[in-house]
């Protein structure tokens, strides 16, 4: 298949899928911005997390590939800069003393670029802090996906890769291949609880996995949706509540 694109949908990641960036909370604290430094956000989305850092640090930069959430970004937080960037390729004149990203660099196919970029973008002893998704992330999802498109004959959009979910120590080997030097990692469990008790697990598809349905056809696309929430309900419908299969990966590490 061609590269895939994403296209991401700024009103309904904000609306059902604001979870992204209140767990990123909880990162910022292990960020610990200061006052006097210059930070970069690595797939800043619609820049709530990088309007909470640009609240305690000097100053501030959000990039994401996608040109809908920049413009959020933007239309939300008129004093912070905001840049179209691909996290795969990126050079700024002035060196970071920190990078952050949350939730992004599972979307990172060229993965040793982006490690490669982070390593010479930073200061000397800065510091790069990172939650995106690890090895077997929604793996009951995905796989259930797969299975309902195969099963119609959609071979091709079934063996989609669209995501990069490694294990800490292939993680690690590789930050520490460029020369970085790994403080924290982390591989954990964190199910996820989705917005919509009826349809959590369609409007994940929705918002996350629309890739998988190019050149479906319409009337199987719905069908779809509805038989991957129905064939995951034993895992993901908790008390009531649609949860996705979440497992993380947390890298604290710094360019020595």
């Amino acid at each position: 298949m061609n590269i895939i694109t994403t296209k991401w949908k700024p009103e309904l990641y904000n609306e059902k899928h604001s979870f992204v960036y209140d767990y990123g909370e909880n990162l910022i604290k292990l960020l610990d911005p200061k006052a006097n430094e210059r930070i970069l956000d690595l797939g800043c989305g619609s820049g709530q997390l990088t309007f909470k850092i640009n609240e305690l640090a000097k100053e501030t930069i959000g990039i994401d590939k996608s040109q809908e959430m920049i413009d959020d970004a933007k239309s939300k937080f008129k004093n912070i800069e905001f840049q179209v960037g691909d996290a795969g390729n990126f050079e700024f004149n002035e060196k970071f003393d920190s990078i952050f990203s949350n939730a992004t660099l599972h979307w990172v196919k060229n993965y040793k670029d982006a490690i490669k970029c982070m390593f010479e973008n930073l200061k000397s002893n800065g510091k790069i802090v990172l939650e995106f998704g690890g090895k077997g992330n929604v793996q009951t999802i995905v796989n259930q996906l797969r299975d309902s498109l195969r099963n119609r004959g959609y071979i091709e959009q079934s063996e989609l890769d669209l995501w990069y979910f490694p294990s800490i120590g292939e993680y690690s080997t590789e930050l520490e291949s460029v020369g970085f030097r790994v403080l924290l990692a982390e591989h954990f469990d964190r199910p996820t609880e989705l917005a919509n008790e009826k349809s959590g697990i369609k409007d994940w598809i929705s918002m996350f996995a629309e890739s998988f349905f190019k050149d479906v056809s319409f009337n199987h696309i719905e069908e779809i949706k509805n038989e991957v929430q129905d064939k995951v309900k034993e895992k993901c419908l908790i008390n009531g509540k649609w949860f996705a299969d979440y497992k993380r990966i947390r890298i604290v590490a710094i360019k020595e």
